[in-house]
């Protein structure tokens, strides 16, 4: 996925600053789309080279002028041709499970404690995932379209699912531990 795309889609919904959309990936996308404040900035530039979204330069007085960038109509045509086309496999890259693959090289106590903090790091997460409803409200209601809060929502389902899916699988993992023979 592109981060250029990803700004297109919220400015889609409205003008913003560099600022405003920090905070709009910060309360909505972050669990699976991060990102930072120059990453965004460096993607603005490219978006206008590209002629897919202006600046507006607003002028305030004791401060700064502010940036307040708009899609444009190509803008919104190649966000509309990025969404039809066809997602490109994840990249199957999990750090964890290549340190699992040769943990029969840790003592017991060793691999477990190492799905346990894993499994720390998924609660922590679940928890993360349940404030995203709330931070995303402000959103849903400047946008005050519950087919866009549908689609968010399902987002936000699958991160939970996959998260529940991996603690499962952790549990599980970390129970059968102890039940391993080790080699003499």
């Amino acid at each position: 996925m592109s981060l250029s795309h990803a700004i297109l889609g919220f400015l889609n919904y409205a003008p913003m600053t560099g600022y405003d959309l920090k905070k709009a990936f910060d309360t909505s996308v972050c669990h699976f789309w991060p990102a930072d404040q120059a990453q965004i900035y460096r993607a603005l530039r490219d978006l206008m080279r590209r002629g897919w979204a202006t600046v507006e330069i607003v002028p305030q007085e004791d401060r700064p002028n502010r940036k307040v960038y708009h899609i444009t109509d190509s803008g919104r045509e190649e966000l509309r041709r990025w969404l039809c086309t066809p997602t490109e496999p994840e990249d199957p890259r999990v750090p964890l499970l290549i340190k699992v693959f040769f943990a029969g090289q840790l003592a017991d106590e060793e691999a477990v404690a190492l799905l346990e903090a894993y499994e720390a790091r998924l609660r922590a997460r679940l928890e993360e995932y349940a404030r995203i409803p709330q931070q995303a409200a402000q959103y849903a209601e400047a946008i005050q379209s519950p087919r866009e809060v549908f689609f968010w929502a399902l987002t936000l389902d699958y991160g939970v699912r996959l998260t529940r899916a991996a603690m499962e699988w952790t549990e599980e993992a970390r129970r059968a531990i102890p039940n391993v023979r080790r080699e003499k």
